[in-house]
């Protein structure tokens, strides 16, 4: 799509209602680069935007404890002033300010459950103890303890070594691979003996909090009692908060209103200057929506305005949006796209070859009218699941039963639909030929649409000497008339020859000219750059070979799994047909898909699509809560 790019001037005055019918227009995609006149340097939008900022953070805060329903009917669109947003914002600080009390509450619920999980995990660790816990926390004047845990391969050795050194070992609780033990002996004044041999047997020692100071089950019972005590509490506060806040919801949907409307101009913040109370402001909009965009800044704008519009410089090119295809059927395959890059502008969409020739190739390699019903119904079961990308799955069953039909298979039969053409299982080598040539025209189309998009930028070098430029394309044309020679009459053709050698020699000429290194690096890069177009387009060619093989793969992943059938019993026979069909359609599906994409990435876009543009992003109202 044609794109202009726009200049602005209005009165500051009118800057909110300038921003409204921008985003009203969805048609106005913002250029941040400042203005060529210096004297253009104020940034008017500021104080806007930090009103909205503060207003914008306070709602949000008041909304995660007055969670707002559906908001009810508005008036239509309008203005907001700043004087509107900064009433707007001191009212929501002072409804922050009340609210923030029960804030404070809850976070002091919060705290103190926290710390009862932590006591409650700390206990865990002793819950077997039936002891007052006080009495193993410090040695006595007789006594010290020990209480920890150890690796259970290690208890039977540390046993022996305690008794020994006389110390009582008891051991009151094992989990996984641990064993939760006490030690207790005599007290003295030098280090104890036992200490090497803890530290031999891997004894980590457990430290009792200061806060468990009873038996672990007085303590259990004290902490669940607190836990209910807290969430009886929390619930009460709860309830007196929805109390509290149940007069402003509608206050509060009408302030989110309000903060939607002023949203537009504190987006353009960035792209805003000024000179006194004049404001300037620049973006991309489509050549058909610039009269239509005019039209509104004259019905809303009050004061006199300025709007001029130009076609891009050429150096300009890399900064203008792309607006993407909007097309419900090529919606998901745009998604694919897009996982490579966004068309520069000018460059030719690749969306719509992209689900053409994607949708061809899969169903050559999987064609079959049982496994493609499977997966259309299975894609319109999950559409609720996956909206923006069910289409893809319905059309690629389709495209899988269409060729079904052609090769005449059904769940893997080859027997039991008559081909419309031909059967992969029985004409091989035709295969091998289709798919040959599918790739030879895949390829050529691809060249063309680069020259295309070079062309298109301005780049007349680059598209008769870069890679896959017109030079290319020529060579491989010569190749292939060559190579076709030599398979039908035994010789590669004298034409074909001189073809070849003089797009070669261009080829290493161009690059020869380019390159800044000493000779012999440059006779060294030459020489593998020009052996690179001979093998990078002979095995490009050969690459969509896969298409066959993956079709013929399909019919004898099915012989395998009918002869496997062939060796049960009846019963059997049926569950290994079933499985064996699933085997297909998530195993080979999944691989022939990734084939597919690997062709149009590497064979196909790698030739044409530079992938380095910029989703076109217009200023918009979000309406979520705006019901005209």
């Amino acid at each position: 799509m044609l794109m202009k790019h726009v200049r602005l001037l209005v009165l500051t005055e009118d800057l909110p209602a300038a921003s409204l019918s921008l985003a009203e227009t969805l048609s106005f995609h913002p250029d941040l680069r400042p203005p060529t006149e210096t004297r253009l340097e104020t940034l008017p939008g500021r104080d806007y935007r930090e009103v909205f900022s503060q207003a914008q953070a306070r709602l949000t805060k008041i909304t995660r404890l007055i969670p707002l329903t559906t908001p009810p009917r508005f008036a239509a669109v309008r203005v907001i002033e700043i004087a509107e947003l900064r009433t707007l914002n001191a009212w929501l600080g002072d409804i922050w300010e009340q609210a923030s009390r029960y804030e404070e509450e809850l976070r002091r619920l919060d705290d103190a459950e926290r710390l009862i999980k932590e006591q409650q995990t700390a206990l865990e660790n002793f819950a077997d103890l039936n002891i007052d816990l006080r009495l193993l926390r410090n040695k006595t004047r007789f006594l010290e303890f020990h209480v920890g845990l150890l690796p259970r391969e290690h208890l039977r050795q540390l046993e022996g070594a305690a008794t020994l050194a006389g110390y009582i070992l008891s051991t009151y609780m094992q989990q996984g691979e641990n064993a939760h033990v006490v030690i207790v002996g005599p007290a003295g004044d030098k280090e104890s003996p036992l200490a090497p041999v803890l530290a031999a047997a891997g004894f980590q020692t457990l430290p009792i909090p200061l806060e468990l100071d009873r038996k672990p089950a007085e303590l259990q019972q004290d902490f669940a009692e607190q836990r209910v005590n807290l969430a009886a509490q929390r619930q009460t506060l709860h309830q007196q908060l929805q109390q509290w806040g149940e007069p402003f919801h509608a206050q509060l949907s009408a302030a989110r209103h309000t903060l939607l409307l002023a949203e537009p101009l504190v987006t353009l913040d960035a792209a805003l200057r000024s000179a006194g109370h004049l404001a300037h402001l620049a973006g991309w909009v489509p050549a058909t929506a610039v009269a239509t965009l005019e039209q509104r800044l004259q019905q809303s704008l009050t004061q006199p305005f300025d709007l001029t519009s130009r076609d891009p410089r050429p150096d300009e090119r890399k900064l203008v949006p792309t607006v993407p295809i909007k097309s419900r059927v090529l919606a998901p395959f745009a998604l694919l796209v897009k996982q490579y890059g966004i068309p520069a502008y000018g460059e030719i969409d690749p969306t719509p070859l992209f689900a053409v020739t994607f949708l061809l190739m899969f169903g050559m390699m999987f064609g079959d009218v049982g496994h493609g019903a499977v997966i259309a119904l299975a894609a319109i079961w999950a559409r609720h699941k996956i909206p923006d990308f069910y289409l893809f799955g319905v059309f690629a069953g389709i495209s899988s039963i269409a060729f079904g039909f052609i090769f005449g298979s059904i769940f893997g039969y080859e027997d039991v639909l008559p081909a419309l053409w031909m059967s992969p299982l029985h004409n091989p080598i035709l295969m091998l030929e289709v798919a040959l040539g599918w790739g030879i025209a895949f390829i050529i189309v691809a060249c063309l649409l680069g020259i295309y998009n070079r062309l298109a930028i301005g780049d007349v070098i680059g598209a008769v000497f870069e890679r896959h430029g017109v030079v290319n394309l020529l060579f491989y044309l010569a190749f292939l008339g060559g190579g076709f020679g030599l398979a039908i009459n035994g010789a590669f053709g004298i034409t074909a020859t001189l073809s070849v050698i003089v797009t070669l020699l261009a080829l290493a000429v161009f690059q020869w000219q380019h390159l800044h290194a000493p000779t012999g690096e440059k006779i060294l890069v030459v020489v593998i750059e020009t052996l690179d177009t001979i093998i990078v387009y002979l095995s490009n060619t050969l690459s969509f070979l896969r298409v066959s093989a993956f079709s013929l793969n399909h019919v004898a992943l099915a012989l395998a799994i009918f002869t496997l059938a062939d060796m049960m019993g009846s019963f059997g026979h049926v569950v290994t047909l079933i499985l064996g069909n699933i085997f297909i359609l998530v195993l080979e599906g999944g691989i022939v898909m990734i084939q597919v994409m690997r062709l149009q990435y590497y064979e196909g876009f790698s030739r044409y699509f530079s992938g380095d543009g910029h989703a076109f992003a217009p200023l918009r109202l979000r309406r979520e809560s705006v019901i005209n």
